[in-house]
């Protein structure tokens, strides 16, 4: 009996660390899995933001009175950023799936043009919703100090901001040139820092509508029966919607996470499920603040840009899905122009 006990301990020592060995795999097989997917998703939303960027920057940039305007630089901003942080987090997500052992210096280079590129859209976007409130509820200070460069220089200092959260999160003093992996652990730093951005920017962004909407209301071109400037608005906010979310979400599921209250595994799907979803829902981007505008529609009418190649039915269709349907130009339609679309703000009559 004694000479037995050894081995009946033994074998279940043995099946105890094939069990932690099986888990252990199937834990590595799921991570490949989510990884995959994210490479996948990446890459696709890169590609739709190429073409779109390829579509509506090059009249932005053809067009000097569009290149010239505040809210068409932004939106040229706006969708630079996006085409960036797609493609660096398709190559990110892509070295970790091969599990690609990367000089330090590198995985340092490749988070930081990652969160810069995040960054900027949200502040490119915050910059946007204050454009439109001093376009709309003070005409004519907004009037006195449009000019020419601008625009540009406005882009160029929401860049600069957005490039001090990782310059300060991720140190260059603290990167060797050593081989080791690049993985998402490197992004967890600072969450507290880009949580206290987010809401600052998403506050800030929540008055400028409010103001707008008050605004239009008190000019009597928001209301119930102008379905035109309610769409407008509805449209932007979606779009704001799927670009503030997840990052709220993502920073529940590490404080649930943290706290225990939720397991890594659960908290790896849904957080492979909320890059997903947004991660695609973003790419309507374009569509609400650029093919939607009719400036832009005009000159892609006018010049014939991209209509000739096989997507112009995927082009015709994406403006059909978010553009309301032509009717007479009232009264009530050209003050939501002026006030909401149009390149010029609303001028108090002399």
């Amino acid at each position: 009996m004694e000479a037995n006990t050894p081995n009946f301990n033994n074998s279940r020592y043995v099946s105890y660390n094939q069990f932690n060995g099986t888990m252990k795999l199937s834990n590595e097989t799921k991570v490949n899995d989510y990884i995959y997917v994210r490479v996948c998703v990446s890459a696709v939303a890169f590609i739709i933001l190429a073409f779109f960027n390829i579509v509506i920057n090059c009249i932005i940039l053809r067009q000097e009175r569009l290149r010239n305007h505040a809210r068409f630089v932004l939106v040229f901003h706006l969708l630079l950023s996006a085409l960036i942080y797609f493609a660096v987090c398709w190559g990110f997500n892509l070295q970790i799936y091969l599990k690609a052992r990367l000089k330090a210096s590198t995985c340092a280079t490749l988070i930081t043009v990652l969160t810069t590129s995040a960054s900027n859209i949200l502040l490119t976007l915050t910059v946007m919703a204050v454009d439109r409130y001093w376009a709309i509820c003070f005409p004519m200070r907004y009037s006195n100090l449009c000019a020419r460069k601008w625009p540009w220089l406005l882009g160029l200092l929401t860049w600069a901001l957005a490039s001090i959260i990782p310059l300060t999160l991720f140190p260059w003093t603290e990167r060797g040139d050593s081989n080791r992996l690049c993985g998402r652990a490197a992004l967890k730093k600072g969450e507290l820092h880009k949580i206290v951005l987010i809401t600052i920017c998403f506050v800030i962004i929540l008055y400028s509508y409010a103001r707008i909407c008050l605004e239009g209301r008190r000019l009597g071109v928001l209301n119930r029966r102008n379905k035109i400037g309610c769409r407008t608005i509805a449209w932007h906010g979606l779009q704001l919607a799927v670009y503030i979310l997840p990052n709220f979400i993502s920073f529940l599921l590490y404080i649930l996470q943290k706290y225990g209250h939720i397991h890594q595994d659960a908290k790896d799907l849904f957080a492979v499920v909320n890059f997903a979803f947004f991660s695609i829902a973003q790419c309507i981007a374009p569509i609400v603040y650029g093919l939607r505008k009719e400036e832009i529609l005009e000159q892609l009418n006018q010049n014939g840009l991209c209509f000739s190649c096989p997507l112009k039915t995927f082009v015709e269709w994406t403006v059909r899905l978010t553009e309301p349907r032509h009717h007479s130009h009232s009264r009530e339609r050209r003050l939501t122009s002026q006030t909401l679309l149009s390149l010029e703000p609303l001028r108090a009559p002399v």
